[in-house]
């Protein structure tokens, strides 16, 4: 016991001291460490070995199929073609008969994807033509060297192969009579376990191949390069019993300069050539305090690359879940002087390419192009993959309060009682791994938490909430009910050997649940039962940490990849675990209320698909300036993905931050949807108010304009929920046509309405911001000063400025009344800002359930306005004619930014009754505000009007009434 306690003691005191500085990168793998990697990059292009054996094409309505053959080693492949509904086209290849089945990944897509027909317009000898629908797209399809053209009209979109970079390494056997025992032994369990999880794996992993050609060449087998049956990483051995199984492919855009996504990675939003540099890493670990500006890997991949020029957006997904690379080449227009004269001249005569390669290390290529053409047709695409944003609870989106650790009850009390001291707004207080018995998760500390209901009640009665964490790596302990039950259930991730896999983590020797087997999840679901989980209520969330795997002990801290899922590698699965943690979390928290209350969970490991289940962070990030300007693009980089519930650790998780810092990482933090403080253990205390009242009162004011927005938050947030969009986005989704917009990351689009430039900078006098659209204004949401689009302005900022931009032509609803939480404002009035936009008219929604259950989905039970203000006439038009709901909220204000000076405002009911309106106008800011019209947020109105008078002007005598009338038309 001494013994294993040292050790712990000894792993845990090398993680702080890794996590003092900045991550030992000798701990993680470059390209030249993988040897896989290392083997593709070795790869020339222009010599690829693949052609296609077009007599053995077979076409049914929506599928193609036809056999590829290496011509260096004769082995052959599947090549599928499918074209779906909504403008995508999916390509897969798979051996044609491997020695065993290949992974292919389950359960990130939502379903079957739809297809349509495929026709061949054209074939000879050469190759085909395929029709993609309507006149113009076209799919080419090259023999000899194998390569794919996706045309329209006379434009190349993408090719496939051009570079002759597919590669697939085929199963085979190993040539010493040792390993061929190895693989013997290997078939020999997959043949008598199959059977069991073949619900857990690929139904459908044999279909079609035994009836596509016979494979009657010889093989020649590759020559054999170290790594490939056994790779040895400082003290770890991957024992690889399938030897090497890696595969390849390469895309050309044609036109193309600027690709985004594959997060996650803390570097630039716009992705960099990695020609003379490692390739961007997709392998989900825990790193630490990362380092900024570089390729490595971080905590969650997803592989989806956007590319987007004036002319189109695309989009590539990568279905793979095996470690994965991607490299990137970039060549922009015009690079030489002679070609920028030609250009001058003649018009382009560079055009620009961008040249991606993916690399995994198994599986097979299933990969879906996404042809827009426009951004919001790319966003809409993916999500018809992979599904969209989970629509969180109200609260959840207002402030969270966490540290490691709080430390017991009475500090959680205490915490509590200061925000409401200080007068500032809270939802959610969290607490770390320390709140647990000896790390036992679905514990509690018996000394330090002894009555966690009665906190819980404490917080239920101010109407706020607690997150508690819950980690993967479970404790080996037999008088531990959560361990054993799932090792009698036979449930954990096996190592090679076959036995229960354990590793080193926060408990000391923990064991791994095979999230990958839905009996786990099912089970790991029902944990979170009110009657399993002691000492957990309906205001308890949660928190799943350390989902990577990490693994204290393990290859690069996390598991090694032969032990077993099951009959599959953990190398075939590795980026699916954190999802299939949260989705397991998810599920519990649902199942315990009967499914009627939406759920919340934070994870930090992520794959595609994980937005249907909650929320990401950034992960363990410092208090340094550079680390508060790069959760910007790393958030913008997960909402082109489909993952908008993105924030980091306000103040940054290590080390302690200046005031100035930690005042400007809050109003950044306010304006960006996951709105969380956290910090380290070892950090001193951070509350808000404690950096003195002047930066306490800095504080509170960001915190109470993010409870202000609340409602355009969450009607957002609803949008995001149905339609895939980002909540968070770059100004080139809004504005594709504007170059100039293309690489800024400094500042950011909240959904299309609000402009936001936070300051990042140490010491900063002012920011320069720019103001897009050419025919937009844009108002200064704290001042209401006017600016035109289409120019870079120059804004000095004070320590209270955030810089933050009403686009002209939106309405926004806000709640001006803050309380202690989100849910104390759930009925309080609602006060309406209308910018007014060049033309005199705007438009916006209004959004509005119960903020908490599934009731909007089930019953449909909501209200959704479109609000619209134009040519004088300010309507309220019904989006959901078949929902029902009611809100004691009603409308406490209307503020028009932009108009003109009324001589009197007058309301007009239905019924004919006319009400003078107060109201003020504000000459030199142009912003008429009127009070008080009284009127319900969701009751059924009908023809209900102000009447404005406007006063001209002119001299006196020259004054003309005009009446102007103003319908506000709820037909509910």
């Amino acid at each position: 016991m001494a013994a294993s306690y040292v050790s712990l003691l000894a792993v845990v005191l090398l993680f702080f001291c890794l996590s003092a500085h900045a991550v030992d990168r000798s701990n993680f793998k470059t390209c030249d460490q993988s040897s896989f990697c290392k083997r593709q990059r070795e790869l020339e292009p222009g010599q690829s070995p693949y052609r296609a054996l077009l007599d053995t094409l077979e076409l049914s309505n929506s599928r193609l199929a036809l056999q590829l053959i290496n011509d260096n080693n004769k082995v052959r492949l599947l090549l599928e073609l499918y074209r779906l509904q909504g403008n995508m086209t999916r390509v897969k290849i798979n051996e044609l008969k491997p020695l065993k089945p290949r992974y292919e990944v389950p359960d990130v897509l939502m379903a079957d994807p739809l297809t349509e027909p495929l026709s061949v317009v054209v074939q000879d000898e050469n190759g085909l033509v395929l029709s993609l629908g309507g006149a113009e797209q076209r799919l080419i399809l090259n023999a000899r060297p194998f390569r794919l053209d996706i045309i329209e009209g006379p434009q190349v979109l993408m090719s496939v192969n051009s570079r002759g970079l597919l590669a697939f390494e085929h199963l085979r056997a190993r040539k010493d009579t040792i390993s061929h025992k190895i693989s013997s032994t290997v078939g020999s369990m997959w043949d008598s376990l199959k059977s069991i999880f073949s619900s857990e794996s690929n139904s459908e992993e044999t279909a079609g191949q035994e009836n596509v050609g016979q494979q009657t060449d010889e093989i020649k087998e590759d020559e054999e390069k170290p790594g490939m049956w056994e790779e040895v990483f400082k003290t770890h051995s991957d024992s690889k019993p399938n030897g090497p199984s890696s595969i390849s492919l390469d895309f050309s855009l044609p036109g193309v300069e600027h690709v985004f996504g594959i997060p996650e990675h803390t570097d630039t939003l716009k992705l960099k050539n990695t020609d003379g540099s490692d390739p961007y890493r997709l392998y989900n670990l825990d790193v630490f305090q990362y380092e900024l500006h570089n390729p490595m890997a971080l905590y969650g991949s997803v592989p989806v690359l956007i590319s987007h020029s004036t002319e189109r957006t695309m989009g590539l997904f990568w279905l793979n879940a095996a470690e994965t690379w991607v490299d990137i080449s970039t060549s922009s227009a015009g690079q030489t002087m002679f070609g920028k004269m030609l250009d001058f001249v003649h018009g382009s005569s560079e055009a620009p390419q961008t040249d991606v390669r993916w690399m995994s290390e198994s599986g097979i290529i299933d990969v879906f192009i996404m042809l827009g053409p426009k951004p919001t047709d790319v966003f809409t695409q993916y999500a018809s993959l992979t599904g969209t944003q989970s629509f969180p609870p109200l609260s959840a989106l207002a402030y969270h309060q966490c540290r490691w650790n709080y430390n017991d009850q009475e500090d959680v009390r205490a915490v509590d009682q200061g925000f409401d001291e200080h007068d500032i707004p809270y939802d959610f207080i969290w607490l770390d791994i320390e709140h647990t018995d000896g790390k036992r998760y679905f514990t509690w500390d018996p000394s330090k938490f002894p009555q966690p209901k009665d906190m819980l009640q404490g917080l239920m009665d101010k109407r706020r909430k607690l997150v508690a964490i819950v980690d993967p790596h479970i404790k080996v302990d037999g008088d531990y009910k959560i361990h054993s039950e799932i090792r009698s259930k036979n449930l954990y991730v096996k190592n090679k050997d076959g036995g229960d896999y354990e590793g080193w983590c926060w408990p000391g020797n923990a064991g791994y649940p095979d999230f990958t087997n839905r009996d786990m999840r099912a089970w790991w679901s029902s944990m979170f039962a009110y009657d399993q989980y002691e000492g957990s209520m309906e205001n308890q969330y949660i928190w799943n940490d350390m989902n990577e795997p990490s693994v204290f002990n393990g290859p690069e801290v996390t598991m090694h990849k032969d032990a077993l899922h099951g009959v599959w590698e953990h190398r075939d699965v590795h980026n699916l675990y954190g999802l299939y943690v949260q989705k397991a979390t998810a599920d519990g928290l649902i199942q315990r209320s009967g499914g009627v209350e939406r759920p919340f969970v934070l994870t930090r490991a992520f794959f595609a698909g994980s937005q249907r289940y909650g929320a990401v962070w950034t992960g363990d990030n410092a208090a340094e300036w550079g680390h508060l300007k790069i959760s910007i693009p790393m958030c913008l980089s997960l909402g082109l993905v489909g993952i908008s519930f993105c924030g980091a650790d306000v103040g940054g998780f290590f080390k302690h931050p200046s005031a100035e810092l930690l005042v400007r990482w809050y109003q950044a933090g306010a304006y960006q949807p996951f709105f969380r403080a956290h910090a380290h253990l070892d950090t001193p205390r951070r509350e808000p108010w404690l950096f003195g009242p002047e930066n306490t009162a800095l504080i509170r004011e960001a915190i109470r304009q993010r409870y202000a927005l609340l409602p355009y938050w969450y009607q957002l947030f609803y949008n995001t929920h149905h339609t895939g969009q980002p909540v968070m986005r770059p100004l080139w989704v809004e504005y594709p046509e504007d170059f100039a917009v293309f690489t800024i990351e400094d500042e950011y689009l909240l959904g299309k309405d609000l402009l936001v430039h936070p300051v990042t900078d140490e010491g900063a006098k002012g920011i320069t911001v720019y103001l897009p659209g050419k025919h937009e204004v844009w108002f200064d949401v704290h001042t209401f000063e006017k600016h035109a689009g289409a120019q870079s302005l120059y804004m000095p900022v004070a320590m209270s400025s955030i810089p933050v931009f009403q686009r002209g032509g939106s309405v926004i609803c806000r709640k001006d009344r803050i309380r202690r939480s989100s849910s104390c404002m759930e009925s309080d009035p609602y006060t309406l800002y209308v910018a007014l936009g060049s033309q005199g008219s705007a438009e916006g929604e209004l959004y509005i359930d119960d903020f908490h259950t599934f009731d909007y989905e089930k019953k449909k039970e909501f209200i959704h306005r479109r609000l619209s203000f134009s040519d004088g006439t300010l309507t309220s038009r019904n989006l959901a004619p078949d929902s029902q709901f009611s809100t004691s909220s009603w409308i406490e204000k209307i503020v028009i930014i932009g108009g003109v000076q009324p001589s009197s405002v007058t309301l007009t009911t239905a019924d004919g009754a006319e009400t003078a309106l107060e109201f003020d106008f504000d000459s030199e800011t142009a912003v008429l505000t009127l009070r008080k019209p009284g009127v319900n947020a969701g009751a059924d109105w009908s023809y209900i009007t102000f009447f404005i008078v406007f006063l001209h002007i002119h001299p006196p005598e020259s004054v003309t009434v005009e009446r102007l009338g103003k319908i506000w038309n709820y037909s509910m």
